[in-house]
């Protein structure tokens, strides 16, 4: 397809979202078709496909069996840090998602009911997933790096009575015992857990708990195959949690319908993959990269899909990614910028990439966090492939605006994640709600409806959901990013506009660690921002006021700070640096100035805001970040 085609879908999309998206729609093989397209659901919120029923793990299972593909590999499982490589087929694959699904029915799991995965990157993370689809039930798949306390939020606020977990994660040269955590969480957690399904891995071995706990292959041994559960297309399908600025972290709701329908589109409109192709998203099933691009979308697409568990570096060198795009004929190559800045640290003139046959090789997409010009440079000098950049959400699911290779690919500008996706309404507003000129900074916001596989709400939270995302500007969707369009119509995104940092890829609340700094008994006070940081894009920085008469060593109670960050939230966050500050810059009503201080972190010229209620502290603040800054 052409840039015409583009232009030509993305008007229709525009002028006439419920013809083109029904169009979409028929390309999928619902259980019922849809004879209505858009609704208004009682919350106000859209609603697509309302009448129709349909079952995501049908669709990416058994439909390719039935059309004759069920001897194509579905999944391709590569784990340098096990030292295991193997592929299970469409028809392997189906089997097995529905034996696990007669496990999950023989504990009482049924459609709507709320299932924790708290799971490794292994094959049987992507099966238990599909087993809770194939029920009707709703998935919630917890990244095996949150600690104990995080779990147990989640497992508290979408009331899961399952939980599916492995004996131990491993990451590079150490094991991480999961069951510890999951006892953990269980215990204390509000909500009971009634069953705690474990796969014990030789790596490590689990203790179980007789009255709860059971051992995965036993019981899968004994279960009897489930059928896939027509479902309506507005049933929930997952909740997965992304960081809030409360500090209390949003269930990011997706449905079956509009989600298999995004999905489909976007792996042929974004990536222009399809049946037989080799795709690879180098990513966690923990995030929204993993459920859209390692599980659903590829196999939606009939495509086979890579499930890595490894880095990408350390297992065993900077040439693991290539060795596996290819070892197994990688199509597109989807990552973090993260991923490729740790590869040219390690690498800076891509000579292990140089040992590899990269042929089958098309295209590389980034996104997760902006793409640094070095990274983006690099990429191109070394590869000579289209480097994409493309920008969307956990609460989208698939890209805002991209370059979208299965139209036809344009003209790359550095920054830019290009061309706003059809279906996605893009205007740039400034803080009254009104529409700025082209190449002016403001708030980047969505022109309702929003297109289908986008969330459909916050779990348990209606409330949160409106007042997060719809009553801003009336009328459209806030993505709380800032960013300009520019007179091509390409589309720039500069940041956030709350307090959610952005640590290699994974978004997490300041407002969740400032929780955790002022917990300790020496801080009076605290504020956490994200710094720039060549590897990671940020790291978390904490600026501490001690309690009056309290003398404290600096690097002792740093040492102490990030321990507790690391014990409540997670080695993920990277919370290594803390500073003792004798005041925050705040405004006269007491909101702590934390823009001011990632300007001053980052060295940036900055305007002092009338509003600050003492503009001599900042000069005392320009000092100490000044100093840290020098080293």
């Amino acid at each position: 397809m052409s840039a015409s085609s583009y232009q030509q879908a993305y008007l229709q999309a525009s002028e006439n979202p419920e013809t083109f998206w029904a169009a979409e729609a028929a390309k999928l093989q619902w259980h019922t078709p849809p004879t209505r397209i858009l609704a208004s659901g009682a919350d106000g919120q859209q609603q697509w496909f309302p009448d129709g029923r349909l079952n995501t793990a049908w669709l990416a299972l058994d439909a390719h069996v039935q059309a004759g593909r069920g001897e194509q590999t579905a999944i391709i499982y590569d784990s340098p840090v096990t030292g295991t490589k193997s592929s299970i087929t469409y028809a392997d694959l189906t089997r097995r998602v529905a034996q696990c699904a007669g496990m999950l029915r023989d504990m009482g799991v049924a459609r709507g009911d709320r299932v924790i995965i708290y799971m490794p990157m292994i094959p049987e993370t992507v099966i238990a997933m599909l087993a809770c689809a194939r029920l009707g039930a709703v998935h919630c798949v917890v990244f095996g790096g949150f600690a104990a306390p995080e779990l147990a939020v989640r497992i508290d606020d979408a009331q899961a009575d399952v939980v599916l977990t492995a004996s131990c994660g491993i990451e590079v040269d150490r094991i991480i015992a999961y069951k510890p955590l999951v006892d953990a969480a269980i215990a204390q957690a509000r909500h009971p857990v009634r069953r705690c399904v474990v796969l014990q891995r030789p790596q490590c071995r689990a203790e179980l708990y007789a009255d709860r706990d059971v051992d995965w292959q036993q019981s899968l041994a004994n279960a009897e195959p489930a059928d896939a559960v027509a479902v309506q297309a507005t049933d929930p399908l997952y909740i997965l949690y992304t960081s809030g600025t409360t500090g209390k972290p949003k269930g990011v709701v997706r449905d079956h319908g509009g989600h298999a329908v995004a999905m489909r589109y976007s792996m042929a409109t974004v990536y222009d993959v399809g049946v037989g192709d080799v795709f690879w998203a180098a990513s966690d099933v923990g995030w929204v990269v993993g459920h859209s691009y390692i599980v659903y979308g590829p196999l939606l697409a009939g495509c086979t899909t890579v499930i890595y568990e490894g880095k990408p570096i350390r297992t065993p060198d900077a040439g693991a990614f290539w060795r596996v795009c290819s070892e197994y004929g990688v199509k597109a190559l989807f990552a973090a910028p993260t991923a490729f800045r740790a590869i040219r640290k390690e690498d800076p003139e891509a000579k292990l990439a140089s040992q590899y046959d990269l042929s089958k090789l098309e295209r590389l997409y980034l996104a997760g966090e902006r793409l640094d010009p070095p990274t983006w440079a690099w990429l191109q000098e070394h590869f000579d492939r289209p480097v994409i950049d493309h920008w969307w959400q956990t609460e989208t699911g698939w890209a805002i605006a991209a370059n979208p290779a299965g139209y036809s690919l344009q003209e790359p500008k550095m920054g830019s994640a290009t061309w706003p996706m059809p279906g996605y309404l893009l205007s740039i507003l400034d803080d009254e709600g009104a529409p700025v000129a082209a190449g002016v900074q403001g708030n980047i916001a969505i022109r309702l409806p929003l297109p289908p596989g986008c969330l459909t709400g916050i779990w348990g939270n209606p409330e949160r959901f409106r007042a997060g995302y719809l009553t801003t500007f009336p009328g459209f969707y806030v993505s709380g990013d800032a960013g300009y369009i520019d007179q091509d119509g390409y589309v720039f995104v500069m940041g956030r506009t709350d307090d959610i940092i952005n640590v290699a890829g994974h978004r997490l609340s300041t407002g969740e660690m400032e929780e955790v700094l002022g917990a300790h008994p020496a801080v009076a006070e605290c504020a956490v921002i994200g710094v720039p940081d060549e590897l990671k894009g940020e790291l978390p920085l904490g600026m501490v006021v001690l309690k009056n008469d309290v003398a404290v060593d600096p690097q002792q109670l740093a040492s102490e700070l990030a321990a507790l960050v690391r014990k409540e939230i997670g080695a993920l966050a990277c919370f290594q640096q803390s500073l003792i500050v004798q005041r925050l810059p705040k405004t006269r009503s007491g909101k702590i100035l934390r823009r001011i201080l990632r300007q001053i972190a980052s060295g940036e010229v900055f305007t002092v805001p009338s509003t600050i209620d003492d503009p001599a502290c900042l000069d005392e603040l320009r000092a100490q970040l000044e100093l840290r800054r020098a080293g």
